[in-house]
């Protein structure tokens, strides 16, 4: 019988049977494409690679960043007057703190209101385990338990006409807002009672703050869009913007499109008013009680902008500011500093180690306020769109040789290339090719324009986006681990690995820090400040003495729309921390840093921080 042969044997007899020169021409021909293709595909993935090279930073770089970052906060925490300012938050929230709060959290793109109730530790079990095992479970358990609830919460967009109008109508819409929260809360079911004279009350407000009592705040310069002069009254000008909602309608004959018209609605009493960030920090510490060797150790927003606080002695800020929290709180030894880390004064690393690109300095020439934020221009939700954009803009016009009039109007126009939405569509496509059908329906060029998107353009725009992305991570890791730093809760020993690829780390061999190689106390001068920063290592706090054995783990409580959801963005942020941090070996103790949510911590955090104030 006959054997039946496969179809590889049948094209091997069919190969045998042509002639030899043709089957060679038939091969070299196929190769020839193939080779062509690749050779095209990898001129061009090179030619990509070059023309985003200047917003690569390796590993080394960071490094050397995040040391230049903690010399240079030092310095501002004793010299500058925009940042690093002293909060009357001299401690963090107990855990006991208890009752229902109003809260306001003004950010840079969002006004939100809600009721704060505190359950302290009610919700905790008064049966303690006396198992060591059993102690820890139930720590652990605990720490998992909610402790806040959060009720008639409202969020609204702050439209770009408020953020230019005058302060008086931006604060009068939020009184409005407030309003529509009260009224509901006092017609409601749930608090159906007399109603109450005044309410108390936290605001979180998102731009740089000087106070002088927590109960009151002048407003600095703003960013983020808004063009609002400074100097306001923080309280009194919401507590203006509110007011005509405490009256009768009869009371007064100025109409309101929000006034409540059967009743008036009770007074505020404003018992804190704080910073985004400062209100982050007490969220957590709050909310999750400290695991076994784990304490919430700084704060850090990245939404619409980014900013970051942390606890500082006393004695590491300039005289002015320390004075300032010792006639708020005499036996007070340190504070909770609100940094500003991205205003101007903090920016001289980036263009030290060359950080700063082209596209980078025309973003900034073209914002209203050049040169005031270069550090959130390069990490805020505000910017990156935008920085994308120009970056693609300049691929497109240049490496693809189109012309500005073949382009899609949001890719030629200031802004309109929006971080949610490379957040939404680039940065969540499979691939190139469901980019490319993606871009062509959502981001379509002109009727007029022959060109399209195909996989090569939609892989590049990719790229692009990925490593603005990866930039802005490591730059947040950096500023992250120099703030640490700063406040001596790690170590940064000088580098002998800048020549090793990225990656690549190199502890030593018994992880003890050369004496030789620390920065002694934190100076009380300015003078002293500027010569630290030609050390070599930021020291570190003695280890508390009733710390538990094992490995410290300090927890930065993070916030924000980019952070918490712009993809991989916050994984990106923890491996650069974690390599940032065992760079020269490991720290002492084997402390690590440990990126942990605080979701929605400017609202909650202004409940908390009113209620340690009604505490007290």
């Amino acid at each position: 019988m006959a054997s039946v042969k496969s179809i590889s044997e049948k094209d091997n007899d069919e190969e045998r049977d042509m002639p030899d020169d043709l089957v060679e021409e038939d091969h070299y021909e196929i190769n020839s494409e193939y080779d062509a293709v690749q050779r095209e595909y990898l001129a061009h993935h090179q030619q990509l690679e070059e023309f985003l090279s200047p917003m690569s930073l390796d590993e080394g770089v960071l490094y050397k960043l995040a040391r230049r970052f903690s010399t240079t906060y030092r310095h501002l925490a004793l010299t500058s007057d925009q940042q690093f300012l002293p909060t009357p938050v001299t401690q963090l929230p107990t855990g006991q703190e208890t009752g229902r709060y109003l809260a306001i959290d003004v950010g840079g793109s969002n006004l939100r209101v809600a009721f704060i109730q505190l359950l302290g530790e009610a919700v905790d079990s008064d049966v303690r385990p006396t198992d060591a095992t059993e102690r820890s479970r139930d720590t652990i358990r605990k720490a998992q338990r909610q402790r806040v609830k959060r009720t008639l919460e409202r969020a609204w967009p702050i439209q770009e006409h408020l953020k230019m109008d005058k302060a008086e109508d931006l604060f009068s819409w939020i009184g409005d807002c407030i309003a529509e929260v009260v009224a509901e809360s006092l017609s409601s079911d749930a608090t159906k009672k007399d109603i109450p004279a005044e309410l108390d009350m936290g605001i979180t407000f998102s731009f740089p703050i000087m106070q002088e009592s927590l109960a009151e705040a002048t407003l600095m310069p703003m960013g983020k869009g808004f063009a609002i002069s400074s100097n306001l009254n923080l309280g009194n000008i919401l507590l203006d913007g509110y007011e005509k909602h405490t009256k009768r309608p009869d009371d007064d004959d100025e109409p309101s499109s929000k006034r409540r018209k059967l009743f008036a609605l009770p007074k505020l009493k404003i018992q804190a008013i704080t910073n985004d960030t400062v209100a982050t920090l007490a969220s957590l510490a709050y909310k999750v009680k400290s695991l076994p060797n784990s304490r919430v150790a700084m704060g850090i927003i990245v939404g619409t902008g980014c900013n970051a606080t942390i606890p500082m002695k006393l004695d590491a800020l300039h005289e002015s500011k320390a004075k300032s929290v010792n006639t708020m709180e005499p036996s007070a030894i340190e504070t909770i500093v609100n940094t500003e880390w991205t205003i101007s004064g903090a920016a001289p690393p980036l263009s030290e180690l060359n950080v700063t690109t082209k596209w980078d300095v025309e973003l900034d020439r073209a914002c209203a306020r050049p040169g005031f934020q270069p550090f959130e221009y390069m990490t805020g939700g505000r910017y990156i769109g935008e920085l994308i954009r120009l970056i693609l803009f300049d691929y497109l016009t240049t490496i693809a040789n189109l012309s500005k009039r073949s382009l899609p109007a949001n890719l030629i126009q200031e802004y309109a290339l929006t971080t949610t939405y490379i957040s939404d569509t680039v940065a969540k496509a499979r691939s190139d090719p469901d980019l490319a059908k993606a871009l062509n329906q959502s981001l379509p060029p002109p009727e007029s324009s022959d060109w399209r998107w195909d996989t090569r353009t939609a892989g590049a725009f990719r790229k692009i986006a990925r490593t603005v992305q990866r930039r802005s991570a490591g730059l947040i890791a950096s500023a992250v681990v120099g703030l640490l730093a700063c406040a001596r809760e790690i170590e940064l020993k000088e580098d002998s690995n800048s020549n090793t690829p990225e990656g690549a780390a190199s502890p030593q061999s018994n992880g003890e820090v050369a004496t030789q190689d620390i920065i002694p106390a934190a100076p009380d001068t300015a003078v002293a400040a500027n010569h630290a920063i030609h050390r070599h290592v930021v020291p570190v706090l003695e280890t508390p003495a009733d710390w538990q054995s094992g490995p410290e783990e300090l927890v930065v409580a993070y916030t924000g729309g980019i952070i918490q959801h712009y993809p991989q963005f916050k994984e990106m942020c923890q491996q650069y921390i974690d390599r940032l941090i065992m760079r020269t070996g490991p720290q002492r103790g084997g402390k690590s840093v440990f990126l942990r949510e605080a979701s929605d911590g400017g609202v909650i955090g202004a409940g908390v921080l009113a209620g340690m104030v009604v505490r007290k």
